[in-house]
């Protein structure tokens, strides 16, 4: 298991946590997330999530990686 942070722009609310941790917590491999504003830590299977994985679908829910 791996430890993956990520500072994300864009986000100002609970709303923009939700959706990210949302959008996280449905990939396959992602054991735990905590989002806050501006700042997503995922634990994760490695042999199955990359921070790639992670990266791209936080620019799909509407959020940018920094």
């Amino acid at each position: 298991m791996s430890e993956i942070t990520v500072n994300i722009d864009g986000m100002s609310c609970n709303h923009c946590t939700m959706r990210v941790k949302k959008a996280i917590d449905g990939i396959s491999g992602v054991n735990s997330s905590n989002v806050e504003v501006g700042k997503a830590v995922v634990h994760v299977d490695d042999t199955k999530v990359k921070r790639e994985d992670i990266e791209n679908i936080i620019n799909k829910a509407g959020y940018k990686v920094k």
